[in-house]
């Protein structure tokens, strides 16, 4: 009979992510970010990933590297390891999941997927060829790797609730999992030094921020042809600053073609424009941060703003958060409810009206008011999304799951 199940009770847990590189967005910053949390609780957690056989652990836990591989790699080194495990968790579909139902089946170790916003209908809207394909794999493969799970597991209740819309047959056992980030290091005067050092533009004057992944999910056309018109109404409005990766050339080169043609003066620091250069530049592009940077960008700026047409919860919100800044996004990102009863953001549709509408809503408000929702932003991170908590959840999902007869 297996041991009474507690969430402090040490797990052994295995997660498979298709990478950790950082900028490939929210789901490799939150298994980094989660898993130092887990250890300090106790738990012992290992990662696998495609990332190159050779790449440098990012964090103080065992990493197996398996390289570019087909399903076979992962599910022959899941047979020879899965006995130390109490479970798996498989980050992302598309990928891990049915590799992994594939490699445990007839085992004792049960697996639990996180979708990580995959399922949300927003994608079969944006791209209904790349819908039907994974609708086929879905019957042939995803929907089973799912049904065997011992949870899927969602970070809020508006992802679940999308998910229920996107897929058929649609049969699985669904989980809520407390979600968060870890509390940012202390504010460090040589880390802004550092960043206005590298990046003089910003000493310019007060700047909102947009801080992520550049993808066409995230709303930054949107965003740009928001601000264009909110800065020919307020020409003496606070620049925009937009740092991030963007993998598409492409999808690089439209945004900043759409900021001339909307008229806005910009620089392009992602790129190799000298770095004082256009310090009179309304629209800063500015390439990804890291954390020391990432951290003096976030405390520095008035707000954070997100005009994201998906997001299953917001890695880089909860950031802002923990720095005590309002964030302005849009009613797509799933945890807009929580902040909007917070009193920690503005919230507006996903639209180039509703950016203005963040715009204006903002510089609205008073010195005071913008005080008050900066520090209700802090207090919503402390009692919502702090690493902690989350951890705990996620250790007890695991516990259920590991002690559950198979």
């Amino acid at each position: 009979m297996p041991p009474e199940a507690t969430p402090d009770r040490p797990r052994r847990i295995l997660r498979v992510i298709h990478t950790l590189r950082r900028e490939s967005g929210g789901p490799s910053e939150s298994v980094l970010r989660s898993t130092a949390a887990l250890l300090a609780l106790g738990h012992h957690v290992e990662v696998v990933t495609e990332d190159p056989p050779g790449t440098p652990p990012p964090g103080d836990f065992p990493f197996h590297p398996l390289g570019r591989r087909d399903d076979a790699t992962l599910g022959v080194w899941l047979r020879a390891h899965h006995t130390r495990f109490d479970a798996v968790l498989v980050h992302g579909l598309w990928q891990n999941a049915a590799p992994v139902h594939r490699a445990l089946r007839g085992t004792a170790t049960p697996h639990l997927v996180f979708p990580h916003g995959m399922l949300d209908p927003w994608f079969r809207r944006a791209y209904p060829i790349k819908h039907l394909k994974k609708q086929l794999y879905w019957w042939r493969h995803e929907s089973a790797a799912l049904h065997a799970a011992a949870a899927v597991c969602f970070t809020c209740e508006a992802e679940r609730d999308l998910a229920r819309r996107t897929f058929f047959p649609y049969r699985v056992r669904e989980r809520v999992v407390a979600y968060g980030t870890a509390r940012p290091p202390a504010a460090d005067p040589a880390a802004h030094a550092g960043l206005l050092a590298r990046f003089p533009v910003l000493a310019g004057g007060p700047f909102l921020l947009f801080l992520g992944r550049i993808h066409d999910k995230k709303g930054v056309r949107e965003l740009v042809a928001a601000y264009a018109a909110f800065r020919r109404e307020q020409p003496a409005a606070p620049r925009l600053v937009v740092a991030g990766p963007c993998a598409d050339p492409a999808e690089a080169a439209g945004l900043r073609r759409l900021a001339r043609e909307c008229g806005l003066a910009q620089v392009d620091l992602a790129a190799d424009a000298p770095a004082d250069a256009a310090t009179d530049a309304a629209l800063v592009w500015l390439p990804m941060l890291g954390d020391d940077a990432k951290w003096a960008a976030l405390r520095a700026c008035e707000a954070f703003v997100l005009l994201s047409h998906q997001e299953n919860f917001g890695i880089a919100v909860a950031e802002a958060l923990a720095c005590g800044r309002p964030v302005l996004i849009s009613d797509k990102v799933n945890i807009w409810r929580e902040i909007a009863a917070d009193h920690a953001g503005i919230v507006a549709p996903d639209t180039i009206v509703g950016g203005l509408d963040l715009l204006r809503a903002w510089a609205a408000l008073p010195p005071a008011g913008r005080a008050a929702m900066g520090a209700a932003a802090l207090a919503c991170f402390e009692a919502r999304f702090e690493i902690t908590r989350a951890a705990r959840d996620l250790a007890a999902a695991v516990g259920e799951a590991a002690d559950a007869p198979r």
